[in-house]
This record gives C-alpha cells, structure tokens and sequence, in this order.
C-alpha cells in the first residue's frame, strides 16, 4: 500500500501535542515541500532529494533555512517512529553554512529551555492565577519530561503515588516509566484533594461550565490556561508547554549518562538525545557565574 508524504505530513501535524501556533508554523513551512513531493511515495524520497530542495531555498535567511530543515527531519523521524519506513533518510543531513557576506553566523542554542528565572517567574504567575490544576500539569511536565500528550492521556490510577512514577505509551507504541519529583507530588496532591472532581477517571480533567459535565483535559484547555499564566510574564511570551520537556533534558545533562537520558526521554535514536548534551553560550555563561559566585564566597 501506497503511503504519500502527504499522508504522514497530515498525521505529523495533528498530532495533539503541538499548539496552535506551533502547528500553523509548521504547515505553513511544509506547504512548499509539499507542493512539490506531497503526491509522492514516502518510500521513494531519498537524501538527494531533499537536499536539493533545501538547496533551491536560496532566499531564506540562514536562521529560517536551518528551520526548514529541523522540520523536514522532524516530520522522517515521525514517519520512523510510526513505523512507515524503517530510517530517517535526512538524519544527520549538514544544514548550509551561514553566509557571512550576509551578516549570518552559526547559531549555538538548537532547543529552547526555560532557565531558572523563567521558572521561578512561571510558578510565580501560576500561584497568582491559583490555578492549582495548571500548577500540577507543569510540575509533572517539568519533573517528569513526559510529553503533554502523554500527560493528558494519563488516568488517575496509573499513577503510583507512592513511588512517584507512572508509565506512558510513547510515539512508536513504546511503553516507558517516568519519574517525579517531590515538589510535582505536593502539586498533584493540591489539585487532586481540591478542585479536581473525585469521580473522575482521568489525571486531569476539565468541567463544562453550563452542563457541568466532566472530560478528559484537552490540549487546547490546557494550552489556553498555558497562555494565561505566561501573558503576566514578559520573559515567556514565547514559552511553549513543550519547553519544559526540553528544560527537564538540559537540566540532566551531565548528571546522568546520555543513554539514561534517552531512556527516560524516550527517544528512539540517540541523536535525538545528543542535542542536549551541547552547551551553548547562555549555558556556558550561566554555569561561568554560578562558578564565580561559589569561588567568591
């Protein structure tokens, strides 16, 4: 059977895990690629091909062509974890080189994490709004590196409160523990003993204001109560849910081994863990300062 890339670029983008925002800017990047290979078998695109796609796309920034080109391998690693073909045929492709006639220059941040003071900033605002339903959800984001996906998807009883772990089923149907912390634990008990209806089956749960009816948390409920809580925080306006997951990986960087990592990620490739492993200059300079201050006390 015949599966065309447009088919899979359908099911990469709606996938419930991505924003709104999030899954416009990807459409919207794909449509040219598309336009041109979206009939095609998936089976039949090669290296090559895509290369000289990405070669023909001579009037983007250096910045934007190295996004087009994170989303193309992002949308063969989802064909691969769906089990449509059996490798990502742009793994590991080289983007082009910045041109500095141009005024471009290598980029060093490849993921977007939150630092310390955006978190304490974030947890700030959430008590503000005393959203204690939002405050569990990031705390178990946060601690855990669970995908939001994963999250919503979670019933009450899969949660072993007493071991403060529960198991997902991530991308590939692959099942995997995830491990919480102290402070994400107080934050499900609040939530849990206060607003959080008691008869309900799901971890988290949203209540229709008029029928009163009682449903599984969606993404678009918990992105909107997201956006609420970083729209009093000028340094998050651009925070994505799917940050904290980045910001659980970067803070376990050298603390644990990468294939410890990638099992508690859930990555199918080790590449894909690698990319926490590079420090970039905000990192570098955060842990120069902390190193400062611990040599001047």
């Amino acid at each position: 059977m015949t599966t065309t890339i447009a088919t899979i670029a359908t099911q990469f983008l709606q996938r419930p895990e991505l924003s709104p925002a999030t899954r416009k800017s990807y459409e919207l990047t794909l449509i040219p690629f598309l336009q041109q290979y979206g009939f095609w078998d998936l089976k039949t695109l090669d290296r090559q091909q895509v290369r000289d796609y990405l070669d023909s796309l001579t009037h983007l920034s250096y910045t934007t062509h190295r996004r087009h080109q994170r989303i193309l391998i992002a949308l063969m690693n989802f064909a691969v974890d769906e089990g449509y073909i059996p490798l990502n045929p742009i793994a590991r492709l080289k983007p082009r080189k910045p041109d500095a006639e141009q005024g471009e220059h290598h980029e060093d941040s490849t993921i977007r994490y939150l630092k310390p003071h955006q978190l304490n900033a974030l947890y700030q605002a959430i008590r503000h709004l005393s959203n204690w339903r939002l405050m569990a959800l990031v705390r178990l984001l946060h601690r855990s590196g669970a995908r939001v996906s994963e999250v919503l998807a979670l019933d009450i009883d899969q949660i072993k409160f007493s071991d403060r772990k529960f198991q997902v089923i991530g991308k590939g149907n692959k099942r995997r523990w995830c491990f919480y912390s102290a402070d994400a634990a107080q934050a499900l008990e609040r939530y849990i003993q206060g607003t959080r209806p008691p008869q309900a089956t799901a971890l988290f749960v949203a209540q229709h204001p008029k029928t009163l009816q009682i449903s599984r948390l969606s993404y678009s409920q918990a992105y909107q109560d997201w956006k609420d809580a970083i729209a009093i925080v000028p340094t998050l306006q651009d925070a994505r849910l799917h940050d904290l997951r980045h910001t659980f990986a970067t803070e376990r960087v050298g603390l644990m081994g990468l294939e410890e990592l990638r099992a508690l990620m859930g990555h199918s490739s080790i590449q894909t863990t690698l990319q926490y492993q590079k420090v970039t200059s905000e990192k570098a300079e955060l842990i120069a300062q902390t190193a400062l201050d611990k040599l001047l006390d």
